[in-house]
Protein backbone atom coordinates (compact mmCIF):
# COMPACT_ATOMS: atom_id res chain seq x y z
CA UNK A 1 0.00 0.00 0.00
CA UNK A 2 1.42 3.07 -0.87
CA UNK A 3 1.88 5.96 1.79
CA UNK A 4 0.79 9.30 1.76
CA UNK A 5 3.10 12.55 1.39
CA UNK A 6 4.94 13.30 4.61
CA UNK A 7 2.94 16.31 4.88
CA UNK A 8 -0.16 14.22 4.43
CA UNK A 9 0.60 10.90 6.60
CA UNK A 10 -1.28 10.42 9.78
CA UNK A 11 1.26 8.37 10.88
CA UNK A 12 4.06 11.29 10.60
CA UNK A 13 1.21 13.66 12.48
CA UNK A 14 0.60 11.64 15.42
CA UNK A 15 4.74 10.68 15.91
CA UNK A 16 5.12 14.06 17.58
CA UNK A 17 3.81 14.28 21.27
CA UNK A 18 2.86 18.07 20.92
CA UNK A 19 0.53 17.26 18.38
CA UNK A 20 -0.93 14.10 20.07
CA UNK A 21 -1.31 16.64 23.09
CA UNK A 22 -3.17 19.18 20.96
CA UNK A 23 -5.45 16.07 19.02
CA UNK A 24 -5.95 15.09 23.01
CA UNK A 25 -7.37 18.78 23.69
CA UNK A 26 -9.92 18.21 20.25
CA UNK A 27 -11.19 15.73 21.82
CA UNK A 28 -13.50 17.63 24.84
CA UNK A 29 -14.32 19.46 21.43
CA UNK A 30 -13.58 22.76 18.67
CA UNK A 31 -11.32 25.34 20.53
CA UNK A 32 -9.21 28.23 19.16
CA UNK A 33 -5.99 28.67 18.91
CA UNK A 34 -5.09 30.75 21.73
CA UNK A 35 -6.27 28.13 23.51
CA UNK A 36 -4.90 25.18 22.36
CA UNK A 37 -1.72 27.09 22.67
CA UNK A 38 -2.18 26.84 26.59
CA UNK A 39 -0.09 25.28 28.80
CA UNK A 40 2.89 24.34 25.90
CA UNK A 41 6.21 25.79 26.49
CA UNK A 42 6.23 27.51 22.80
CA UNK A 43 5.38 30.05 20.91
CA UNK A 44 2.44 30.46 19.39
CA UNK A 45 3.93 30.32 15.79
CA UNK A 46 5.61 27.20 16.45
CA UNK A 47 1.86 25.42 17.70
CA UNK A 48 0.42 26.63 14.35
CA UNK A 49 3.31 25.12 12.71
CA UNK A 50 2.02 21.78 14.49
CA UNK A 51 -1.69 22.62 13.62
CA UNK A 52 -0.70 23.07 10.16
CA UNK A 53 0.83 19.64 9.98
CA UNK A 54 -2.35 18.08 11.55
CA UNK A 55 -4.39 20.01 8.87
CA UNK A 56 -2.28 18.59 5.95
CA UNK A 57 -3.01 15.12 7.74
CA UNK A 58 -6.36 15.88 7.83
CA UNK A 59 -6.59 15.17 11.39
CA UNK A 60 -7.94 18.63 12.30
CA UNK A 61 -10.02 21.11 10.10
CA UNK A 62 -9.75 25.08 11.10
CA UNK A 63 -13.18 27.53 10.65
CA UNK A 64 -13.76 31.13 11.70
CA UNK A 65 -15.41 31.85 14.73
CA UNK A 66 -15.80 34.22 16.86
CA UNK A 67 -17.90 37.35 17.40
CA UNK A 68 -15.73 39.21 14.54
CA UNK A 69 -15.08 35.81 12.99
CA UNK A 70 -11.48 36.38 12.95
CA UNK A 71 -10.56 33.82 15.50
CA UNK A 72 -9.40 30.46 13.66
CA UNK A 73 -11.24 27.34 15.59
CA UNK A 74 -9.79 23.63 15.23
CA UNK A 75 -12.00 20.94 15.16
CA UNK A 76 -10.47 17.03 15.50
CA UNK A 77 -11.54 15.02 11.87
CA UNK A 78 -10.86 11.78 12.94
CA UNK A 79 -11.67 9.98 9.85
CA UNK A 80 -7.72 9.46 9.06
CA UNK A 81 -6.91 8.05 12.75
CA UNK A 82 -9.01 5.33 11.41
CA UNK A 83 -5.89 3.84 9.42
CA UNK A 84 -3.86 4.81 12.38
CA UNK A 85 -5.76 2.66 14.37
CA UNK A 86 -6.39 0.05 12.61
CA UNK A 87 -2.35 -0.11 12.49
CA UNK A 88 -2.21 -0.22 16.07
CA UNK A 89 -4.84 -2.80 16.07
CA UNK A 90 -3.09 -5.51 13.76
CA UNK A 91 -0.39 -5.74 16.57
CA UNK A 92 -2.80 -6.51 19.16
CA UNK A 93 -2.84 -10.55 18.83
CA UNK A 94 1.01 -10.18 19.20
CA UNK A 95 0.29 -8.31 22.35
CA UNK A 96 -1.72 -10.66 23.54
CA UNK A 97 0.89 -13.92 22.67
CA UNK A 98 3.01 -11.76 24.63
CA UNK A 99 1.44 -11.38 27.67
CA UNK A 100 0.25 -15.13 27.89
CA UNK A 101 3.73 -16.32 27.44
CA UNK A 102 4.96 -14.12 29.93
CA UNK A 103 2.11 -15.36 32.43
CA UNK A 104 2.80 -18.68 31.89
CA UNK A 105 6.28 -18.14 32.35
CA UNK A 106 5.62 -16.09 35.81
CA UNK A 107 3.28 -18.73 36.78
CA UNK A 108 5.90 -21.49 36.20
CA UNK A 109 8.12 -19.81 38.32
CA UNK A 110 6.15 -19.23 41.23
CA UNK A 111 5.39 -22.81 41.96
Amino acid sequence: MPRPSASADPFLAVADPTRRAILDRLRDGDAPVAQLAAGFDMTRPAISRHLRVLREARLVREHRGGEDGRQRIYQLTPGPMREVARWAQSYEIFWQDSLARLKRHVEQGVR
